[in-house]
């Protein structure tokens, strides 16, 4: 797999910024296919960081009404990606 496809868009929320500052660990959306393995490996090959350990969960879509019917978005894959201490990854550098 290429480390493109495997890493998808960075996971940026209120909580995650909370995290990212208290346990030194960002969220991406990976590719659902993809291990722990593999996103270590793209995480340290595209960021030029080292990788402490990789924690993985499978997000399930919400169901949601559109209009008469019932539609459901798909699912996803979240991995919180622990950077070795003093090591930092900022997704919004210019």
């Amino acid at each position: 797999m290429n480390i493109y496809s495997i890493i998808k868009k960075p996971h940026v929320t209120e909580k995650t910024s909370l995290g990212t500052s208290a346990s030194n660990a960002i969220t991406i959306v990976v590719d659902r296919d993809s291990n722990k393995i593999e996103i270590k490996k793209a995480v340290e090959s595209l960021f030029k960081v080292d990788v402490v350990s990789v924690r993985t969960i499978n997000v399930a879509g919400k169901t949601k009404r559109f209009g008469r019917t019932y539609g459901k978005r798909q699912n996803w894959k979240k991995a919180y990606v622990t950077l070795k201490e003093g090591q930092t990854v900022d997704f919004f550098e210019v």
